[in-house]
């Protein structure tokens, strides 16, 4: 596992386990997981080229931090089979329920990172990723915590940095303080222009989006959800 503390970063998650894993889950963390996982070597890299990861080179590749179940990565991945999807999820169980759609759906355009997905996305090289999906991300509600949240101004200036000219973002939170906190940085960066959403379309949801459990669960308590969605815009020159 990832030691925040060797890349200067602040823990950005909570917990790794739950409850113990059922027998087919273990399972498939024990035989399926080694074969899609990123490797360490990968975290290691510069300019690493995420494409690479696969065992036939996708058109393009599409990363999601913090892909709690997995049904919107591996909707995404069935949606699009000749995309590459790289999922990062520190929560043992999330990733165990992932693997369970990768088999069921025989899924071979994924690969997993099962832990903090920072130190990838600083391997990664310039422009090398399409879309970046940051879904229902750990709020951090008190204020004492907030630096800890993943999208951040120094988080946002990385995901210019690996995304394609063009390439999307994707941002959703049901928690309005963080809501109004991305809707912000996102604004204020130079490097993205916002293509949907906002604090002010509170309710909107993009129409190529899969419902996760913590959408679902969100909307059946009434919260609606706030998506941002923005483009990287061309580099200079």
């Amino acid at each position: 596992m990832t030691d925040p503390a060797k890349h200067g970063q602040l823990r950005t998650f909570g917990r790794r386990r739950g409850r113990p894993l059922r027998p087919q889950r273990a399972e498939l963390m024990r035989d399926l997981l080694p074969l899609i996982r990123v490797p360490e070597t990968a975290l290691a890299a510069k300019n690493l080229d995420p494409r690479a990861l696969f065992d036939r080179r996708p058109k393009e590749v599409w990363l999601e931090l913090g892909f709690g179940a997995g049904e919107h990565l591996a909707a995404q991945a069935a949606l699009h089979p000749d995309f590459g999807f790289i999922g990062c999820e520190p929560f043992e169980n999330g990733v165990a329920v992932l693997l369970s759609h990768v088999a069921a759906g025989n899924l071979s355009n994924i690969r997993v990172l099962p832990d903090d997905g920072r130190p990838l996305v600083e391997a990664l090289g310039d422009a090398s990723v399409a879309r970046i999906f940051v879904l229902f991300s750990d709020p951090w509600p008190k204020k004492r915590h907030h630096r800890r949240r993943l999208v951040s101004a120094a988080m946002l200036d990385q995901f210019a940095r690996i995304l394609a000219d063009g390439g999307g973002l994707r941002l959703a939170t049901d928690d309005m303080a963080y809501a109004a906190e991305m809707d912000t940085l996102t604004a204020a960066h130079e490097a993205f222009e916002r293509i949907g959403g906002g604090m002010t379309a509170r309710g909107w949801r993009p129409a190529d989006a899969p419902q996760s459990r913590y959408e679902q669960k969100a909307r059946r308590l009434g919260d609606l959800p706030v998506f941002i969605d923005c483009r990287r815009r061309r580099r200079a020159g």
